[in-house]
């Protein structure tokens, strides 16, 4: 069989014309809904440590010990944010990527700093984070819906 040149402003490559990761941009509607579900799980065990101080374990000698109720308002608001810029980033919003690296990265520390208290879904959380940060720094699509 015999094989043809492209045509003018095509190219031989199967991925996009935009230069764009495909994995990258289904992976920041992904990091869109985790940003959510990562809030709302930050709530969640924000209003916990508030209410009880007896849900998590207690920590002695911790460099980065908080009071468990310190540690709930840290998650509540920290989780509140993150639910508010996954929002943006499934409406398309260019102040919501930056925010959302920062804040994905900010939830990263923090939930280092609370390894000794939770340490399987700390390491969850850090996990859902460095994918949320990944997706959001190696998309070049403007909107997502």
């Amino acid at each position: 069989m015999a094989q043809t040149a492209p045509t003018p402003g095509t190219s031989l490559s199967s991925g996009p014309a935009d230069g764009s990761n495909p994995w990258a941009t289904g992976g920041v509607m992904f990091a869109g809904v985790l940003l959510m579900v990562d809030g709302v799980l930050g709530v969640i065990k924000g209003i916990a440590g508030i209410a009880s101080d007896d849900v998590y374990a207690r920590i002695r000698n911790y460099t980065f010990k908080f009071d468990v109720t310190g540690w709930g308002w840290i998650h509540l608001v920290l989780g509140v944010i993150l639910v508010v810029i996954g929002l943006g980033i499934l409406k398309g919003a260019g102040w919501a990527r930056v925010l959302g690296i920062v804040l994905a990265a900010l939830n990263m520390i923090a939930n280092f700093m609370w390894l000794p208290y939770v340490p399987i879904w700390a390491i969850i959380s850090i996990a859902i984070d460095t994918f949320v940060i990944w997706a959001l720094c190696t998309d070049r699509s403007k909107a997502l819906v």
